[in-house]
């Protein structure tokens, strides 16, 4: 700002500066008194009093700039003191707003700590901060993964080998393919007779629609590029690019709704089975679920119903079923840590990985 006005100093000081100047090293009075010359007096008055004149007007003139740089001073002070206050004012919002964030994580890290029991894993990485906790109650066995993205690009969705149609991979390789710190099974799927995978409904990956199906049945569970939960129903590919997403599967039902339990379709209803559900707290961290189940003395797996109850009971605002029964895997760490009903690990089409 200091020199904006030093330089428009200059450029309204020019005219009289030049005419000073000038009138120093080219003075007609003081060039003909050096030559010896007289002017005549009425001569040398009229001139005088002009040159007078000018130096007055001149002087006006450097008063006048001394006024406007005055102005423009105060200007520019009122203007940063402006600034500094409005910054401030920008400096404790933001402080205020991370300080809510932390009190919120820290709280939603005490309930479940209260609930669950301390983690079984952490990690704090530069793109995404996971936490696994151990699921264990009467009758099921699972694992739980709480997620804060850093990077919203730390999420993906994975189609196996990156093809539509493939023989699959199972979550694990897809995990230690990609280098992610956490993978799970992800959207449902359907095989031909020759035993090619592609997947049920709509595929979005890094932002590009890889397969797109209206079926009005299945729940389109996808993430935007601010690496939020916008789980939708998705009738046009315009409606995708609109909504920023990135990353999405289909299966189905959607369980949770701003908090609220929505209905089961009925051929799903009190039905034990292994389950992947996915879903986020009201502080926008993620949560990627996987129940064991169809293994006697080990986990039974668990009901849609439960599962709302349950995620109620953890604060969930929005939640999702993937595809569950054998195709449900939890990785972490380089590791599969649940049991697959099947006895291994199923090859799927679709996989949710968080990059470390």
């Amino acid at each position: 700002m200091l020199g904006k006005i030093n330089r428009f100093f200059l450029f309204l000081l020019a005219p009289a500066l030049g005419f000073l100047v000038a009138f120093a090293l080219d003075n007609p009075v003081d060039k003909l008194q050096t030559e010896g010359l007289k002017l005549p007096s009425a001569v040398a008055k009229s001139q005088a009093d002009e040159l007078g004149e000018r130096l007055n007007d001149t002087k006006v003139q450097l008063r006048n700039v001394e006024i406007v740089i005055e102005d423009i001073r105060d200007r520019s002070k009122k203007e940063q003191k402006e600034y500094e206050q409005q910054n401030k004012k920008i400096s404790s919002a933001l402080e205020a707003s991370k300080s809510q964030t932390q009190k919120s994580a820290d709280v939603l890290d005490t309930i479940l700590s209260n609930m669950l029991g301390k983690p079984i894993g952490q990690h704090f990485g530069k793109n995404s901060t996971v936490k696994v906790y151990s699921l264990q109650e009467g009758g099921y066995r699972g694992y739980m993964a709480k997620v804060r993205l850093n990077d919203p690009k730390a999420l993906k969705m994975v189609l196996a080998n990156n093809s539509v149609k493939s023989k699959g991979e199972t979550t694990s390789q897809a995990g230690k393919r990609t280098g992610a710190i956490l993978a799970i099974n992800a959207g449902g799927f359907m095989a031909d007779k020759q035993g090619n995978l592609t997947p049920l409904g709509i595929t979005v990956v890094d932002g590009k629609i890889r397969t797109f199906s209206n079926n009005a049945k299945l729940s389109f569970v996808g993430f935007n590029n601010k690496g939020h939960l916008v789980g939708t129903n998705i009738k046009t590919q315009a409606q995708i690019t609109q909504q920023g997403i990135l990353q999405g599967a289909s299966f189905l039902p959607r369980l949770l709704q701003d908090g609220k339990r929505l209905s089961i379709p009925r051929e799903w209803a009190n039905a034990r089975q292994p389950r992947t559900l996915i879903g986020h707290f009201d502080n926008g961290d993620l949560l990627l679920i996987v129940i064991d189940g169809r293994r006697d003395g080990w986990s039974t797996g668990v009901t849609l119903e439960e599962a709302q109850r349950k995620l109620q009971e953890w604060h969930v605002v929005d939640a999702y079923n993937l595809d569950g029964g054998g195709s449900s895997a939890f990785y972490y760490n380089g590791k599969l840590l649940n049991k697959p009903s099947g006895g291994k690990e199923r090859r799927v089409v679709s996989n949710l990985v968080i990059m470390p």
